[in-house]
């Protein structure tokens, strides 16, 4: 890498005339979704309760998930033809018509209805998010909005569950849905003002485009296996596998060629992202399992960790912002490395050996490699992709992301199940944590080959 610092790159680039009024909306509709998504967890012990729902205490995620990956999928679709306009306005409206839904609701199909919409506006603003970034910031700025980005999660991430709470406890979870309409609102206003200064857009001729029967099944199969992952049995691994092999032949359909087989240039920038989302998210989702049942942390002390990585992602998204002209091919790689580090770690502190300080270490190097990684590929994705086709492989990498991140958490549910429990879970980590390695380690390996020209 040959760095070149900039004396004031964020702020050249972010808050200048023609910048600044995209970064205002952007961030702002970032950091409400962020919220959302930290509130929601919190709240959701409370309100299923509420509303008579603990049987189906997963189904407002699983329906959420739904939801966005159709959602992510059209978006995509919508991109190439017709310019980010009509998913920009359209993303917010939806997600704030699902916040109005449940935070109204009086039964769980209506909570249901209500999550749906969320997914399918989140789904939306995904996709569309990036594209904007596209027309507005030029490949060597894109890495200081990819910062700014990243940072917009960090306050949600720190105070998002803990607010969460005391709205929940003080004037009801409700009002976890319903506070965020207005702050919604001004998000979407200012996008008007961005959405009408955008060039129009001129579709490709040719480009690819994915189908929505493709996006349905994929929807489908990732939901079939994130249950069959939560709720294990003999028939959760029959329809599982239905799950499984659905997905396969749905990926087919809605990723770019060569991605399974790690061809070097764009399909190696989707299967990196689902690589290294899968491998954290694998971390993440049973490190504070860990640091209760093997440790004996408090619910309110398990999940802090996590928090180390938000800010450790936020601080080392911050820093490759500052560099606009490093190689992002080797930033990915370092990523990599990184969390492979922090993986090997997680191994030491799933055993009741190893002492539970080592976990904010581990947090804080895993988060910095996700922070540097992460921004790499949105960077390389739009590098590589034919302008006719950014909508379609942006809902790819994020199709990438989500379905990675389903098997892992599922395989870790599965080792659970078999070898272990929750509440001696160490054998099964141990397992899942080679696995999550290996992969990791494949990510520094396949980032090593890219063509000789872009």
């Amino acid at each position: 890498m040959t760095p070149t610092l900039d004396a004031h790159p964020r702020r050249s680039v972010l808050w200048s005339r023609e910048h600044r009024l995209t970064t205002i909306g952007l961030l702002l509709v970032v950091t409400l979704v962020a919220f959302e998504n930290m509130g929601v967890a919190t709240a959701m012990p409370t309100l299923v309760a509420d509303l008579h729902g603990l049987a189906l205490y997963s189904w407002p995620f699983t329906t959420f998930l739904i939801a966005s990956v159709v959602a992510t999928v059209l978006s995509g679709r919508m991109g190439d033809r017709r310019g980010p306009a009509p998913a920009l306005l359209a993303g917010p409206a939806l997600f704030a018509a699902g916040l109005v839904v449940a935070g109204t609701a009086t039964s769980m199909p209506m909570l249901l209805a209500g999550r749906a919409l969320q997914g399918l506006g989140s789904g939306f603003l995904l996709v569309a998010v990036s594209l904007l970034i596209a027309l507005t910031f030029t490949d060597r700025e894109r890495p200081v909005i990819y910062a700014a980005n990243a940072a917009a999660w960090v306050l949600p991430a720190v105070i998002g569950p803990s607010v969460a709470g005391l709205i929940t406890v003080s004037v009801g979870w409700r009002w976890v849905f319903l506070g965020l309409v207005p702050l919604v609102a001004v998000g979407v206003a200012l996008l008007v003002v961005v959405v009408r200064k955008l060039p129009d857009h001129v579709p490709a001729a040719e480009a690819r485009r994915a189908g929505v029967l493709p996006a349905v099944i994929a929807a489908l199969g990732v939901a079939a296996l994130t249950w069959a992952a939560q709720h294990p049995s003999p028939l959760a691994l029959g329809y599982g596998a239905v799950g499984l092999v659905a997905l396969g032949l749905a990926l087919r359909k809605l990723l770019p060629a060569g991605t399974l087989t790690f061809r070097p240039g764009l399909p190696t920038v989707v299967a990196s992202r689902a690589l290294l989302s899968g491998a954290y998210a694998g971390m993440e989702a049973y490190l504070p399992l860990t640091m209760t049942a093997v440790h004996g942390y408090g619910p309110a002390l398990a999940g802090l960790p996590l928090t180390i990585t938000a800010l450790g992602w936020s601080a080392a998204s911050g820093l490759q912002g500052k560099f606009l002209d490093w190689s992002r091919e080797a930033t990915l790689r370092i990523g990599f490395a990184l969390v492979a580090v922090a993986l090997v770690g997680f191994g030491f502190v799933s055993q009741p050996w190893c002492p539970a300080w080592l976990a904010f270490v581990i947090c804080a190097i895993g988060g910095a490699g996700m922070g540097i990684a992460m921004p790499a590929i949105s960077v390389l994705l739009l590098r590589y992709s034919p302008e006719g086709e950014r909508g379609f492989n942006t809902s790819a990498m994020q199709l990438a992301d989500w379905v990675g991140s389903a098997l892992l958490i599922g395989l870790g549910g599965v080792l659970l199940a078999v070898v272990a429990s929750a509440a001696h879970p160490s054998p099964a980590m141990a397992i899942l944590v080679a696995a999550l390695v290996l992969i990791a380690l494949w990510g520094v390996r396949v980032t090593s080959r890219w063509p000789r020209k872009v």
